[in-house]
């Protein structure tokens, strides 16, 4: 796999971001919020939702843009920004975008792996609008799968990705049945929470196909193409995919890449984002984080465990989306107050190795170690979440 590149004249035209970002690669820019900052709100303020390029930023303008549709279709299309606001309904949902590779930088500590360093919060939930990718596809007149079209197969318009030695911009794909299906709720999205989508976000027409990694919602969108095949993108055909971890660097092959699914649902996640690891509290003090579950699923419940997993309780889900079954595209919020712990009685502080796991309604919930999911591109990651703290008795004269 190849490493990022630094062009400083490739990235000179960059858009400004918030200073408060934590900034886990300059160019391409790849950041994330701090925890604290990411359950803050519900819905994330754009200025602070994690931001995933993997090429200089396009400046393009609206008047000049257009989208191309072809391959298994009744005839290829050229469609501009005005008649995409105008020939099909605009809708509004609220997804969570994440990436498959968050948490990456703690799969890491486990054993080492290739790829952009993430903590707990690439991920973001925004509201989204647009037009269903399905009305295009069925206004172009888009082939059945009987007739092969098993793809809708995505570029952007991101040129300069330093994986794609022939100057081919980010491309990747999701399968027909997820794009044409009337409840996945795939768009075409030109607007972010009720505005107009930022040039970090995709300006001025972006993919979102909420409960994907991330990595199939493409920015910057100039082309859809209907395919039998998935897209020939290095990042769909040589990334985003997980491997059992016997396979490394020094033995993986072509037949193994090639016969390996591409990720596309993402699965089931939950993070404590408070109190910080290796912090000192006191009591009362709450626990407070974020779950969510891959393809729409809804997050039944989180439990909480205060002595490394030994025993386990319900915590508070605070945000829950109501939702037709299997549409749950945004996070939930949870939360778990400690008032008293029988230690403090008798010590001035406490060791506690907190940690969190969350169910869905497949009763699908969270493997317990980093070691069994361990994989090459440290993705997917989703291992209990561990967090060790202090707590210290204010009172206590021991």
């Amino acid at each position: 796999m190849s490493e990022h590149k630094n062009d400083k004249e490739a990235y000179k035209n960059e858009p400004y971001r918030n200073q408060e970002f934590v900034v886990n690669f300059k160019d391409p820019f790849n950041a994330e919020p701090t925890p604290t900052r990411l359950i803050q709100s519900y819905i994330t303020p754009t200025e602070h939702f994690y931001v995933r390029n993997h090429a200089p930023v396009p400046d393009i303008k609206e008047s000049a843009y257009f989208l191309r549709i072809e391959g298994l279709i009744g005839k290829p299309m050229v469609l501009t920004m005005d008649d995409i606001k105008s020939k099909f309904e605009k809708v509004t949902i609220a997804a969570t975008l994440q990436c498959a590779g968050n948490r990456r930088t703690m799969m890491s500590e486990y054993k080492k792996v290739k790829g952009v360093g993430w903590g707990i919060a690439s991920l973001s939930n925004g509201t989204w609008s647009g037009c269903r990718l399905r009305d295009v596809l069925e206004y172009c007149k888009a082939f059945s799968k009987d007739s092969g079209a098993f793809h809708a197969c995505f570029w952007g318009l991101d040129f300069g990705c330093p994986e794609e030695p022939d100057g081919k911009p980010y491309g990747s794909s999701i399968t027909m049945e997820k794009a044409m299906d009337p409840e996945g709720d795939v768009l075409l999205a030109y607007e972010m929470n009720g505005e107009t989508l930022t040039r970090d976000h995709g300006y001025p027409l972006r993919v979102v196909a909420p409960g994907i990694i991330g990595a199939r919602s493409v920015k910057w969108l100039g082309r859809i193409i209907i395919s039998p095949y998935e897209s020939e993108s290095f990042f769909q055909r040589r990334d985003y995919k997980i491997f059992h971890s016997g396979i490394d660097w020094n033995n993986i092959t072509d037949k193994v890449w090639d016969s390996t699914p591409s990720l596309q649902e993402l699965s089931i996640q939950s993070a404590i984002c408070s109190p910080a690891p290796n912090s000192t509290v006191y009591l009362p003090f709450t626990i407070m984080g974020y779950a969510t579950g891959g393809g729409g699923r809804k997050i039944e419940r989180v439990d909480i465990s205060l002595d490394g997993g030994e025993s386990w309780d319900y915590a508070e889900i605070m945000t829950e989306e109501k939702g037709p079954v299997n549409r749950y595209w945004s996070w939930v919020f949870f939360r778990y107050t400690i008032t008293h712990l029988n230690q403090l009685d008798h010590q001035k502080q406490v060791p506690l190795k907190l940690m969190c796991r969350a169910w869905d309604n497949a009763s699908n919930t969270q493997p317990r170690d980093v070691k069994d999911i361990w994989n090459l591109r440290g993705v997917m990651n989703n291992c209990y979440h561990i967090v060790d703290i202090v707590v210290e008795n204010k009172k206590s004269n021991l």
